[in-house]
């Protein structure tokens, strides 16, 4: 609890108003690439707290839309359209593509992670599982030439996890963004040009 009260980045959402230090690892990923563009439609999975779609909405502006997703409920952030469910789940599914207006996304955001148990052989496999759902959710609702990010753990099922991305998209990249703790095996995907 002291690292997490003690941490920069902590301070600094609490400072600026974000809802969670990930917000930064987003942040540094548009900063070397203009994935989020005003006037894209963006789909932000498992967005509970909500930091990612607060930034998302920032870049989109007033001619974009954002739709947040989330087992977890989501206090209201202003230019964001929030279903609470599991989207794995058909209705909640077919829920989301009645909010994109039935269009393609530009942008699919996953910040997605388990809830973390300590013990790597059952927290890696689900970790992985999660990413492999929204790649297959990206994959369906992404406009060509879309971009995905997503948050993976480097171990079991990950170089499997990028080759595959790389059979979908066009450009695949791996990136450690520096609000990442250093001894987390946390990296995020970002994959562009959906093939």
């Amino acid at each position: 609890m002291h690292e997490h009260l003690s941490d920069e980045f902590v301070k600094k959402a609490q400072k600026e108003g974000y809802r969670s230090r990930a917000v930064y690892k987003l942040l540094e990923i548009v900063e070397k690439k203009a994935i989020i563009r005003n006037g894209n439609k963006v789909l932000d999975l498992g967005a509970a707290p909500g930091g990612w779609s607060q930034v998302a909405a920032k870049l989109v502006g007033s001619q974009g839309k954002v739709i947040a997703s989330d087992i977890l409920p989501l206090e209201l952030i202003d230019g964001v359209d929030f279903l609470q469910g599991d989207f794995t789940e058909q209705s909640v599914y077919d829920d989301l593509l009645v909010m994109t207006d039935g269009a393609k996304v530009d942008v699919v955001l996953s910040d997605m992670a388990p809830n973390m148990s300590g013990q790597l052989s059952v927290d890696q496999p689900k970790s992985m599982y999660l990413a492999e759902l929204a790649i297959e959710m990206a994959i369906k609702t992404l406009n060509p030439g879309g971009s995905f990010v997503v948050k993976v753990f480097q171990g079991d099922g990950f170089d499997v996890f990028v080759q595959n991305a790389k059979k979908a998209f066009k450009k695949v990249s791996v990136i450690k963004p520096k609000a990442s703790r250093p001894r987390s095996k946390e990296v995020y995907l970002l994959a562009s040009q959906l093939k």
